[in-house]
């Protein structure tokens, strides 16, 4: 299943990039689909002043910036910006990477070798509060390491996949068939058994440990 589509014309957007020419042509598409693309910025520090001059919903950003890297933007827009959602923008599907991108705070990670159908979808996700990882790095995370489990059942992981891929409880409930109270109580616990504040914060947990993929 997937989540409602969120209206693009009520998502602003920064870019972050330092090779221009994917600046030019990640801007003339996401303008296409609707977006309003505000500024954009050639490294991080240009990226975070757009970010607190401007407040978008996302920023997309390369994760190799001069000055200040895609984690570490991710890291100081949390306390400059905390409206604005972190999207990192990279060529490497590297799990290492990942884990500082989560930590760091940002909301999610996409390729820049995949379809641009693939970054809206991503930029939708992030605009309404779900957490987005590139299908493809997905898959290189679901590799469980045994220590990690945290106890989860079978049934909490599968809610923890169907959140992350920004289903809401009544999608997962049709989904699995069960109420929307039940997936809620599923997700709360996983959310206790892994020490997390929100179901975000879960799945990226989740997501970073190899539970999910």
């Amino acid at each position: 299943m997937n989540a409602p589509r969120v209206d693009p014309a009520t998502i602003t957007c920064v870019l972050a990039d330092d090779h221009p020419p994917i600046i030019d042509s990640v801007a003339r598409h996401l303008t296409a689909m609707g977006f309003s693309v505000v500024a954009t910025a050639h490294d991080g520090e240009q990226a975070l002043a757009a970010l607190v001059q401007r407040r978008p919903s996302v920023c997309i950003a390369d994760v190799r910036m001069p000055r200040i890297d895609g984690v570490e933007l991710a890291r100081r827009a949390a306390a400059a910006a905390p409206e604005t959602a972190v999207l990192l923008y990279s060529g490497f599907s590297d799990r290492s990477l990942m884990n500082d991108a989560l930590d760091a705070g940002a909301r999610g990670f996409a390729l820049k070798d995949a379809p641009l159908g693939d970054l809206v979808r991503a930029i939708e996700l992030v605009a309404a509060g779900n957490l987005y990882v590139d299908p493809v790095l997905a898959a290189s995370l679901a590799r469980p390491q045994a220590d990690e489990s945290k106890g989860l059942t079978t049934r909490e992981r599968e809610v923890l996949r169907l959140l992350a891929a920004g289903d809401t409880y009544g999608e997962i409930g049709a989904a699995l068939f069960l109420s929307p109270d039940t997936v809620r109580t599923h997700a709360h616990h996983a959310m206790t058994k892994l020490g997390t504040r929100t179901r975000t914060q879960a799945v990226a947990v989740a997501l970073r440990t190899g539970l999910i993929g």
